[in-house]
């Protein structure tokens, strides 16, 4: 039963993952029955799940993912904007995705802090016309650009965006976005640009949404470039601060492996299986990103 539910490709090597998913199996069949439904990530899948993030945080993972649209600049300013669009856009077939974030990086003249500093009304409207991306349309692309255009001209940097006023240890990044969201849409709504249905491009936990695309970019942005992935060029929002970026790969892969009990891939999913990633690497969880998108979206698991 673990096996197919599991759907592990012919010709994949099965020890490993197998011996460490019946372990797992069986520990949660112990919890539920106890009535606990978290428990401990024990020293063997945590050791299963270090072994796969040292195995995807490698330089080959950037070419057919997302991330590599900013790795075209060196500019920190364009890396964070061609980041925030990159990750936007982050979602359906990973090849659909370069292509719609490199199209609009083009409208923007391959130079996207310098467009967003000069551009006028009608080079914003110019640069949205006729941009879509599945149900991101040419009014959600104008938006984007002027609500980018006024926190550029309001914060040094894109990163003081995402910074409550009153700085605080806080756990996680929750209030993060939930800042960045409101003054996202001030700064459009201040040119005359209403959230509308735009809003659902940029997600808040406050609605309990699992904000995939923004914990993708926070991730990028935050955490530590040694291993030539992620850059880490903000230095305010912490590495153990983040939240995992939850799609249907690292969803489905934290449920087979007994790290996230919770059906629904929402808010409270993404603290779920931090509770659980937490366990494994208190310092970096989120690294096991790569371990869990790894596992789901390359090796079938």
């Amino acid at each position: 039963k673990v096996f197919l539910d599991a759907q592990i490709p012919f010709g994949a090597n099965l020890g490993p993952i197998l011996q460490v998913m019946a372990k797992q199996m069986k520990k949660r069949e112990k919890r539920t029955s106890s009535g606990d439904g978290r428990g401990q990530v024990d020293s063997e899948m945590c050791a299963f799940l270090l072994e796969k993030a040292e195995q995807y945080e490698r330089a080959g993972f950037i070419e057919d993912d997302p991330i590599s649209v900013p790795h075209r600049f060196s500019n920190p300013r364009d890396i964070e904007l061609a980041g925030f669009i990159a990750a936007s856009l982050a979602w359906g077939q990973r090849k659909t995705i370069l292509n719609s974030a490199s199209k609009f990086i083009e409208r923007m003249d391959n130079a996207p802090a310098e467009f967003i500093r000069q551009a006028t009304p009608a080079e914003l409207k110019g640069a949205a016309a006729d941009f879509v991306h599945r149900t991101f349309q040419p009014r959600d692309a104008e938006l984007f650009l002027h609500a980018l255009q006024g926190l550029m001209g309001q914060y040094a940097s894109l990163e003081q965006a995402f910074l409550p006023i009153s700085s605080s240890d806080a756990p996680t990044v929750e209030g993060h976005l939930r800042v960045f969201h409101d003054r996202f849409f001030a700064a459009a709504a201040r040119r005359g640009f209403e959230a509308g249905r735009t809003q659902k491009h940029v997600a808040s936990p406050q609605r309990g949404s699992a904000t995939k695309r923004l914990n993708m970019f926070l991730r990028w942005m935050v955490r530590p470039a040694r291993r030539g992935v992620d850059f880490g060029i903000w230095t305010e929002i912490k590495p153990g601060q983040l939240m995992i970026p939850l799609d249907v790969h690292t969803g489905n892969v934290g449920r087979k492996l007994g790290l996230l009990d919770r059906k629904a891939s929402d808010w409270k999913a993404v603290e779920e299986l931090m509770n659980s990633l937490r366990q494994v690497d208190s310092v970096d969880p989120v690294r096991l990103d790569f371990a869990l998108f790894g596992l789901g979206a390359i090796e079938g698991f």
